[in-house]
């Protein structure tokens, strides 16, 4: 991050940390969902924030800015981490050749092995890259002690569906039985990812069921569920809310070449016909947020298939609160349970 970008990250810190009172009186009364939630003072701050920038919506950008704008807003509000890491890249095959992929990992592992999580950006499968989630990579791998693997799938509308999917589903294979090649425990390897990252992690763990080797667990993120948007946290939250109903058009017209692909559970996970066998689960969603009720109706399918999995539901947050958890104190919460639940988990299989 540059010397402009530092700077408008101190603004947003100094402006989102203000005492309660004051940042009430700037921003207004409190903004309350139909069931009765109330969002969260410094999401409701910085939404005042992004509206006062009057920055055009990403759907409303060329391509390529649009990608630029959500790598350069992600590190401003991203989470910083002062342990050091080994982080390198390394190329891993994935479903039309090699992948480049980031690996975070502790400099201090016993034994030289560590467990692992395979990590899907968000980002609409169109949008996100290695540099929009490298904060919360790193805070990750930091708090849970573990290897994360952050991969740089194909994007949308140069390759359109199946081709990310079949990317993360390739290069999670190749580190199930490869993992030891990164310093990666491959007896205990999680998958994740928000938002459409969270997408591709339950369609991987979908994918691998029954192989050899599965993912020990799974993290999904307000993760999209279900491309038909039949849930009413649609229509609640289809504008204001940072993920807009036009946004969502947008993405998904890029994404997929024929509407009628909505259906196809590759696509929207939860028209599988059987989620039983799936790896546990930690299913985070927000309240104030379109995706809100996909991912919840999704968790549920998987625990009335006997799944292992806990929802947590944060009522005053917004989509994408794990990037903004340098920012906005609940999103850090979340991201340290995130990273709790993944330290539980995997160093219980290890």
């Amino acid at each position: 991050m540059g010397p402009l970008g530092r700077a408008e990250r101190l603004a947003a810190l100094g402006f989102l940390r203000l005492p309660r009172r004051v940042l009430r009186r700037i921003v207004g009364t409190p903004i309350r969902s139909p069931e009765g939630f109330e969002l969260d003072l410094q999401s409701q701050a910085l939404l005042w924030l992004v509206r006062a920038r009057r920055e055009p919506e990403m759907h409303d950008a060329r391509l390529e800015k649009a990608r630029r704008r959500l790598d350069h807003n992600a590190a401003l509000l991203a989470p910083t981490n002062s342990t050091p890491l080994h982080v390198f890249d390394r190329e891993i095959q994935g479903a039309a050749g090699p992948r480049r992929c980031r690996v975070y990992r502790p400099f201090a592992v016993p034994g030289g092995v560590v467990p692992g999580l395979v990590w899907f950006h968000g980002g609409g499968f169109v949008l996100g890259s290695l540099a929009s989630h490298d904060g919360v990579c790193r805070a990750l791998a930091c708090q849970a002690g573990i290897a994360v693997v952050a991969v740089d799938y194909r994007l949308a509308p140069e390759h359109r569906f199946p081709a990310g999917l079949e990317d993360a589903i390739a290069v999670a294979r190749w580190i199930l039985d490869h993992g030891e090649a990164l310093g990666l425990d491959s007896r205990s390897i999680a998958v994740g990812g928000d938002s459409a990252g969270g997408n591709f992690a339950a369609g991987v763990t979908q994918a691998l069921r029954g192989a050899q080797r599965e993912p020990s667990f799974q993290l999904l993120v307000y993760p999209a569920t279900d491309a038909t948007r039949r849930e009413p946290s649609h229509v609640h939250f289809r504008d204001g809310f940072i993920l807009t109903d036009n946004s969502i058009d947008w993405y998904l017209t890029h994404y997929l070449a024929d509407a009628e692909l909505t259906r196809d559970p590759r696509v929207s996970p939860i028209f599988a016909r059987d989620v039983s066998g799936l790896p546990p689960a930690l299913v985070m969603i927000a309240g104030f947020d379109p995706l809100r009720d996909e991912g919840a109706l999704y968790a549920r399918r998987m625990t009335e298939a006997a799944g292992d999995v806990e929802t947590v539901c944060s009522e005053g947050s917004m989509h994408g609160f794990l990037n903004t958890a340098g920012v906005i104190d609940e999103s850090a919460r979340l991201l340290g349970l995130a990273a709790d639940r993944l330290r539980r988990r995997l160093f219980a299989v290890a």
